[in-house]
């Protein structure tokens, strides 16, 4: 089905419900290289307002993806809860861009939304917003997960506390986690992404990293990002697994690229919820996404980014995790060019992720070889932070020295936190404050003085 939209004497015409989302998309460097973008500023204007008068429920009866070639599809659709989505399905998607930023889409109104949505439904809508749009909608949802603490409560900006080193050396590790925790981070998960997948090496990180959890009581969860099947390789052996981690793609190719399906996602989370080691919840998945992921393997089906990008969510969502972020800028300027776009982009997928019912954190960063520095870095981790965002990375400088990219740092997670009055996870808060890391309103102390304090130190000296 063909769609148009006469602007002047111009008419603009859209072969099908794929072609209109990629014209209708912010400009962006994934979708021209992928031949997908519209080719000026009016044909971008005439898709948005062709978007805007199609009914919502047309997403229902029309798959970007064919449903007997996708796994991905077929969860879409097999999944979808017609009965949550019933409030909604009258409205254009224009008229449900106004909706969510009535006063009637309350929070607790777009969590009981959430499971009604097909992500194609939240991909359209993010079209026609501006970047106020997208934050004034994310933050008034909360989508709270627990294991041995508590993500995603208003008001709370968790850390992913990321200790990463080039050789997987102990000591570095160790070192890097310690300095991580005196800063206040660590509460989202202390994850390791290991230099080599290899089982024995993963193994002796998980222990380690538990080791250090379980003896000082830290109120965390901890995760080497190893692939799943070596993660499960690690569970039948014994090892300590808080999270199973993986990244995930919004398409059954995609998957593929990663060496993934939807039942080694399945078998891997029942084998953790085997283990039984969440002292406050079972929420034991860990994904990460990023747009550009399905047009790197040549796997999105003639689909623009974003749109492929959302549907990573719908898989995401089905495993009921702990965490799940977009590493929005690390796939390199080829998907997302510059500053503008990574900013873009990472509002986009937060938005996304939150109105489709997902505990959504964003790793604000970039390579080095695109246009952007640490100052866009500062306004999107400014923004995400007013949306509401469950997490961010602390990494040692911002600079990965193992993955080689530049993310936020222990002191970026401090800045957003005092300037928009947040507060770690409760029950890491609490233990930051009886270590005498953090005082009564929130500061990182400049001196620790409790015991417990300085033998933290001590153990990373000797390490």
């Amino acid at each position: 089905m063909a769609y148009t939209q006469t602007l002047g004497t111009t008419r603009h015409v859209f072969d099908d419900l794929k072609t209109l989302l990629a014209r209708a998309s912010p400009d962006r460097s994934g979708d021209r290289l992928a031949k997908l973008a519209a080719q000026s500023g009016e044909e971008r204007v005439a898709a948005r307002m062709a978007l805007a008068e199609l009914p919502l429920s047309a997403f229902l009866d029309k798959e970007l993806v064919p449903y007997e070639k996708d796994e991905v599809t077929r969860l879409i659709c097999d999944t979808h809860d017609k009965e949550r989505f019933a409030p909604v399905r009258t409205l254009t998607v224009g008229g449900f861009r106004d909706w969510l930023l009535s006063d009637d889409a309350t929070g607790p109104v777009l969590n009981a939304l959430a499971p009604g949505l097909a992500p194609e439904m939240a991909a359209a809508v993010s079209k026609l917003m501006r970047n106020q749009d997208l934050i004034a909608v994310a933050r008034k949802i909360s989508v709270v997960t627990r294991f041995n603490d508590t993500i995603g409560l208003p008001g709370r900006l968790s850390v992913r506390l990321q200790p990463n080193h080039p050789t997987d050396d102990a000591k570095g590790i160790a070192a890097s986690i310690v300095d991580g925790l005196l800063y206040g981070s660590g509460d989202a998960v202390i994850g390791i992404n290991p230099a080599t997948d290899n089982l024995a090496s993963v193994s002796t990180l998980l222990a380690m990293v538990d080791e250090i959890r379980s003896r000082w009581e830290i109120p965390t969860q901890s995760c080497v990002l190893s692939h799943v099947t070596t993660t499960l390789r690690a569970i039948e052996q014994g090892a300590p697994v808080d999270l199973v981690f993986q990244s995930v793609a919004g398409s059954e190719a995609a998957n593929k690229s990663f060496g993934i399906d939807l039942a080694v996602l399945k078998e891997a989370r029942e084998a953790a919820l085997s283990l039984k080691r969440g002292a406050l919840g079972a929420n034991v998945m860990y994904f990460e996404t990023g747009q550009g992921a399905a047009l790197s393997a040549n796997a999105h089906h003639g689909v623009d980014q974003q749109t492929m990008e959302t549907r990573a969510y719908a898989v995401a969502r089905h495993f009921k995790p702990l965490l799940v972020n977009s590493v929005v800028g690390f796939i390199g300027p080829e998907y997302l060019f510059d500053g503008k776009e990574i900013t873009r982009a990472g509002l986009e997928d937060h938005f996304c992720g939150k109105l489709l019912g997902l505990p959504m954190g964003v790793d604000v960063c970039y390579t080095n070889h695109a246009e952007a520095d640490q100052d866009d870095m500062d306004n999107l981790l400014t923004l995400l932070g007013v949306a509401g965002c469950s997490y961010i990375m602390g990494v040692p400088g911002a600079d990965d020295v193992m993955l080689s990219y530049q993310s936020t740092s222990f002191h970026d997670a401090l800045y957003i936190r005092a300037a928009l009055g947040l507060r770690p996870a409760p029950e890491f808060e609490s233990w930051l404050m009886r270590m005498g890391i953090m005082d009564a309103g929130g500061r990182i102390r400049p001196q620790l003085t409790s015991s417990d304090a300085q033998r933290l130190l001590e153990f990373a000296r000797t390490a």
